[in-house]
């Protein structure tokens, strides 16, 4: 019939017949490009594109006029696409065990614990300068200043301690002991002034005993930052074991301030001894006719730590208030350093560690997931693990605590509730500060914070429920916010 074609029976007149790929007869000549593919098999199997072949053959010094002589195609792209079509894709996995830089001892975390928690058996041997009559919000007229230099402290030196880490990031560890010697003694200075303003009827044991606290707060942030945690141990184990005797015998109030003056001298020259090598800035004059250095490198900026000291400000509020509903219960000034401020502080050491494995964990979901949404699975179900082994860790630290704390009142349902929905905060914020994410870990802390003080003034509903429901709802939305932001591989660059 004229004007038709003829077709292969089951072809569609619609669909064009593949063209056949042409084979090299067994009794041809070696193609070319087959024995190239040979020799270069390993480069060309574990390449990802083409263009990576194209590289490796230009390094090799072949020219396109060469390509098109020996190989018959016209250009190194060409020749690269073809042998990326006729090697089978392997990608070999590295040898030996794949690196992890999150990998941290338990013992260095645990050792940074107690040194966080050491520092609250100073308030057992300052009792007697913190006690006095009760001020309008209950609680003995000492404690007040106290708690004012503790939040100030706080967030001034979380915000120090960022702009320090910052500049050791940036390999400056002279600029970041420059920012330790200017910060720590502005800090210390700071929190004692805002002590002496809400002194009261505080005597001058209780705001010295607030200046001393702020001074160690100043102190140890410069040990910390730099690495000295085992000398801060050792200086603060006098204190600690005051401390530990006083229940079984009374000691002279000379004494307990004798131990007191003496682990604080001892933090500050170890925190003098560590800014020795602080360098004069870049650029300074060193002497008559001396020139100056070089513009030094543009350095972190300095708002970038401010939402950092509001993380401070707002996990310390809630912290505190932990421990305020246990000082208004017993009447006490002793009682601020509560059982479960106590199991929060000594918790700290394995949040940390913990932290290190959800970053440890993570890592390896990268290698072992292919899909953005097996990713965010295995990232969902390795914070949840963390999560769920640092609220055991609190659990048996609170039982502990509570269990040998003298007069200290039973961990029921709201007290405990509470407690464990405030580690979901602390710990998911910190998860959430160490991946930079800090505006919402503040945002959610500082939120829950100013929601729980309106409560308390405004009276409103159940003191004893108050805490675990504004724990609660800031706990689920911590964890939300870290499991979306952290589902994202991006997040772990």
């Amino acid at each position: 019939m004229s004007g038709s074609v003829w077709l292969p029976p089951g072809a569609r007149a619609d669909v064009m017949p593949s063209v056949p790929r042409r084979r090299t007869p067994s009794w041809a000549a070696p193609d070319p490009v087959d024995e190239l593919a040979d020799r270069l098999e390993d480069f060309v199997a574990a390449a990802v594109h083409p263009d990576e072949i194209a590289a490796l053959l230009e390094s090799d010094g072949m020219s396109d006029d060469r390509i098109r002589e020996t190989y018959g195609v016209k250009s190194s792209f060409a020749l690269a696409e073809e042998l990326y079509d006729r090697v089978e894709r392997r990608h070999p996995e590295p040898e030996g065990p794949a690196h992890d830089p999150w990998r941290a001892g338990l013992l260095g975390c645990l050792v940074r614990g107690v040194v966080f928690a050491l520092p609250g058996l100073a308030y057992v041997l300052g009792a007697p300068l913190l006690a006095g009559p009760r001020d309008g919000p209950g609680l003995p007229a000492g404690t007040v200043p106290l708690l004012a230099g503790a939040l100030v402290g706080w967030t001034w030196n979380q915000g120090l301690s960022h702009r320090a880490y910052s500049w050791l990031g940036l390999g400056d560890r002279a600029a970041a002991l420059r920012c330790l010697l200017l910060g720590a003694p502005a800090g210390a200075l700071l929190g004692a002034l805002c002590a002496l303003a809400v002194s009261g009827a505080a005597g001058p044991g209780a705001l010295a005993f607030a200046a001393g606290q702020s001074c160690y707060l100043g102190a140890a942030t410069v040990l910390l930052v730099t690495g000295r945690e085992r000398p801060l141990l050792y200086a603060l184990l006098p204190m600690a074991a005051g401390a530990a005797v006083t229940p079984l015998t009374a000691l002279p109030a000379p004494v307990r301030y004798a131990l007191l003056l003496g682990s604080l001298a001892a933090v500050a020259v170890l925190a003098a001894l560590a800014l020795r090598e602080a360098a004069p800035a870049p650029g300074a004059l060193k002497g008559p006719g001396a020139v100056r250095a070089a513009r030094p490198a543009p350095g972190p900026r300095l708002p970038a730590s401010v939402p950092y000291a509001v993380f401070g400000l707002g996990s310390g509020v809630l912290v505190l208030y932990a421990a305020l509903g246990d000082v208004l219960a017993d009447g006490t000034a002793g009682a601020v350093a509560a059982p479960a401020a106590v199991a929060l502080t000594l918790s700290m050491g394995p949040a940390e560690w913990l932290l290190h494995r959800f970053r440890s964990g993570s890592l390896a979901g990268l290698r072992s997931t292919g899909t953005a949404s097996a990713f965010r699975r295995a990232t969902t179900l390795t914070v949840t693990r963390c999560l769920a082994g640092y609220l055991a860790v609190l659990l048996a630290l609170a039982l502990s605590t509570a269990a040998v704390w003298p007069h200290s009142p039973d961990l029921d349902g709201p007290r405990l509730t509470g407690l464990l929905l405030l580690g979901v905060v602390v710990w998911t914020g910190l998860l959430l500060q160490s991946f930079g994410a800090i505006a919402g870990a503040a945002s959610v802390s500082c939120a829950a914070a100013l929601a729980q003080t309106l409560l308390l003034l405004t009276h409103t509903g159940d003191p004893r429920w108050t805490g675990p429901v504004v724990y609660g709802v800031a706990a689920a939305a911590q964890t939300a916010l870290a499991c979306v932001l952290l589902g994202r591989a991006t997040a772990h660059r």
